[in-house]
């Protein structure tokens, strides 16, 4: 395990989020959003509304900034994000989960909630200097944000399908020589 519990999930929640807004769109439903929230273990409001809906839609695009920044960007877009919201991380524990972080209250609007929750993640990744964990997807047509949690650094590919397609590619050069 490279971070935390709760590091991993809020990383893998903001690159899917961010990732959504690609073609094909991936989060145009409340059902949608409602398959995030439970994958990602969110706890606290969740209002189930088209308005929550669009306000997360809206935070795609800064959470793909974040996730694509360079460290010293990504040092000041967390520091913004945190102070904006008035976060205070305290520990806590409930549910099936051992103590994590939280720091804005469970009744602040999901998509506050995600910002300050990616946000408190990077505060991981930057002081770990693990920046090198986020990527853009090594397939040339594709726009989606990489995120590597494996040993050895592996990971190029956003999904399968990329992978695929350029094991495929590659297969079918190699063929034609």
């Amino acid at each position: 395990m490279v971070f935390a519990h709760d590091t991993e999930m809020a990383l893998q929640s903001a690159v899917i989020m961010a990732n959504s807004a690609l073609e094909p769109d991936t989060l145009t439903a409340v059902t949608d959003l409602d398959a995030i929230w439970d994958e990602f273990s969110y706890s606290g409001r969740h209002d189930r509304t088209r308005a929550e809906l669009d306000a997360v839609r809206e935070i795609r695009g800064r959470l793909r900034d974040l996730l694509t920044a360079d460290r010293d960007a990504a040092v000041d877009l967390v520091n913004t994000w945190l102070a904006d919201a008035g976060a205070v991380p305290q520990l806590v524990r409930h549910d099936e989960l051992d103590w994590h972080i939280h720091a804005i209250d469970l009744d602040a609007p999901l998509a506050d909630r995600i910002i300050v929750e990616t946000a408190m993640a990077m505060v991981d990744v930057i002081r770990a200097d693990e920046m090198s964990r986020l990527a853009v997807c090594a397939d040339g047509t594709c726009e989606g944000i990489v995120l590597d949690l494996s040993r050895n650094r592996s990971r190029r590919f956003c999904s399968t399908a990329c992978g695929n397609r350029n094991a495929v590619a590659a297969y079918r050069a190699r063929q034609q020589a």
